[in-house]
């Protein structure tokens, strides 16, 4: 069962791959990668809790990124949820390296039915190809 102020603490290494590609001389954590964190650790923390042949998929964010993280280190990923209301989730997201709070947020989720969205994902894909011949 999912209720309000759940939370949990999830920490990442800084990859290559997650660095911001247009900084040469310094390389560190992009914007994007920072979300996707946030992102995976808000499904990490409600996963377990909600029902089998479910999962949850992403449907808003709103952050600001507040300060650089370098190739190397490691994040920890602060995730609280702060509303629940039916299907959708809300979450409060926030990013530090070391102590120092490299972002911070909103996150909003969806619980859907993973054989319907999955169904639903393969519909728009072959729809997709058929209009695209």
């Amino acid at each position: 069962m999912l209720e309000r102020g759940l939370e949990g603490e999830f920490s990442y290494e800084v990859s290559e791959e997650m660095a911001a590609g247009h900084i040469r001389e310094v390389k560190v954590l992009s914007t994007p990668s920072m979300i996707g964190l946030m992102e995976i650790s808000s499904h990490r923390l409600v996963q377990d809790r909600i029902p089998e042949g479910h999962t949850t998929v992403g449907t808003k964010v709103c952050v600001s990124h507040k300060a650089p993280a370098p190739v190397g280190e490691v994040v920890r990923v602060r995730v609280k949820l702060v509303d629940v209301s039916g299907r959708k989730l809300t979450f409060r997201v926030e990013a530090y390296w070391r102590d120092v709070l490299i972002g911070e947020g909103e996150h909003e989720r969806y619980i859907v039915n993973l054989e319907k969205f999955l169904n639903k994902v393969r519909g728009a894909i072959s729809e997709s190809k058929r209009v695209d011949k």
